[in-house]
């Protein structure tokens, strides 16, 4: 395994990308939403790039790439056209320790971006270490259908059941089974047949049967 996969907190925490064309506004795009402070230094930018500066989502700097530009960057994207300039960015990344993406020469790479699909909180993705970026695309696109809207519904309505079940601490062999039986149920396809009520009688079981009592002991199942 040549990645180690990681998901990333990047809220409030700044990103710089240096080029404003298309492959960098591929990369905007998903760095606001995750709550990304993008810096994009480019004298021009893509219409996309464009738009995400005009409603503040990001930080024009209209100059090309000057050494200093990364300063206080937790993750780095050199996204020009020019090879060379590419690598003088990667050489003020690893100098000051930031991860940096080289969109064009991954192997020389800190990380590299994987294809996505998202629905909601979850994410699929799909990486090829940057053998064929357009293969990674290709297996996401076979994927998307099989994962309708319903998936984010499911994840959403999993997580506050999840939140409630700690929160209550519970013993935490009960913790693990109700999670397990969770995790077994097959509530995108109850979602998206609309079957609301049996969703709500499987969460009450599951809430009611089996919750520790005050000794810690676990209710029986009055069914």
């Amino acid at each position: 395994m040549r990645y180690y996969p990681v998901n990333l907190d990047l809220h409030d925490q700044l990103v710089v990308i240096i080029g404003g064309g298309a492959v960098a506004a591929r990369k905007a795009r998903r760095l606001v939403s995750a709550g990304a402070r993008l810096r994009v230094v480019a004298p021009r930018l893509d219409d996309r790039l464009a738009a995400l500066a005009a409603d503040a989502s990001l930080t024009h700097v209209a100059r090309g790439y000057l050494p200093g530009d990364l300063e206080g960057a937790l993750l780095a994207f050199a996204a020009t056209d020019d090879a060379a300039l590419n690598l003088a960015v990667a050489a003020e990344a690893k100098e000051r320790g930031i991860l940096i993406d080289i969109v064009d020469a991954p192997r020389q790479s800190g990380f590299t971006t994987p294809a996505l699909l998202e629905r909601g909180d979850l994410l699929i993705t799909a990486s090829t270490a940057g053998a064929s970026p357009a293969l990674s695309r290709r297996i996401i696109g076979e994927l998307e259908p099989l994962f309708g809207e319903e998936y984010a519904e499911a994840v959403t309505l999993l997580g506050a059941v999840r939140e409630k079940i700690l929160t209550e601490k519970g013993g935490s062999a009960y913790n693990e089974r109700v999670f397990a039986e969770l995790a077994a149920l097959d509530l995108p396809a109850l979602i998206k047949n609309g079957q609301r009520d049996a969703i709500d009688q499987i969460l009450l079981k599951l809430s009611a049967s089996g919750s520790p009592g005050p000794d810690g002991a676990e209710k029986k199942d009055p069914s």
